[in-house]
């Protein structure tokens, strides 16, 4: 397991650049730790006591509202790192992280990582680039759900889908659940909105197969504003 680990630490643009001693090190330190699909990694106000490595699967990092509301802000594949900003302000974890299926990973000690960070300064400045870019993200999700409406923003997931998959003809990527976890809303108001879609003849959905059928239209719904 202990070449596993190496390997790992190898594929993480995060940990280039570190010495053989050093990879070794953090070889020796990291625990494994294995996850089902849909179970929770950590919750909403858990103490922070390390950072996670994914080696195989995907994380989910949620947001949850005190009515059991929630919102996905972010989905890691692996092999990635999550949940690192408490690493820096010794807070607790801000949101909660659900393996969105069969999930390996690899954990390190905070202190472990200080360590680390405090004799190689360039794995702290890689890190905080990734919160940077992270944080970029989570503003334009704070944008979409302050300032779209919801038939705009299924409208703009679906472009990207396209876009993705470099078709107009694709399979959906995630289901009607996750969909609404990402929008910050409900399955059914997804249904419903899909429908009308279709209704309309901008798309045509069999299973879970998906065809654009009036991309220009899709298109003027996605960059509506309200």
């Amino acid at each position: 397991m202990l070449t596993a680990k190496r390997a790992l630490f190898a594929r993480i643009p995060m940990f280039n650049g570190l010495t053989p001693e050093e990879i070794d090190k953090l070889s020796q330190e990291a625990t494994e730790k294995q996850y089902e699909a849909g179970e929770y990694i950590f919750h909403e106000g858990d103490a922070c006591e390390g950072l996670y490595l994914t080696v195989s699967g995907t994380v989910k990092v949620i947001k949850s509202s005190p009515s059991g509301r929630q919102i996905t802000l972010g989905v890691q594949p692996a092999p990635s790192t999550f949940a690192e900003i408490p690493l820096f302000d010794g807070g607790a974890f801000p949101a909660s992280a659900q393996a969105d299926d069969a999930v390996t990973a690899l954990f390190i000690h905070k202190q472990v990582f200080h360590q680390l960070c405090m004799s190689n300064p360039g794995v702290a400045l890689k890190l905080l680039a990734i919160v940077g870019r992270r944080l970029r993200t989570l503003v334009s999700v704070i944008e979409s759900v302050t300032f779209g409406s919801i038939r705009q923003r299924i409208a703009q997931t679906i472009i990207q889908w396209s876009e993705q998959s470099q078709a107009d003809q694709f399979e959906m990527p995630s289901t009607h659940q996750d969909l609404a976890l990402h929008l910050g809303t409900v399955r059914e108001v997804i249904s419903r909105n899909l429908s009308r879609f279709q209704n309309e003849g901008l798309i045509r959905i069999n299973r879970r197969e998906m065809i654009l059928l009036d991309k220009a239209g899709l298109r003027a719904e996605a960059e509506t504003e309200f």
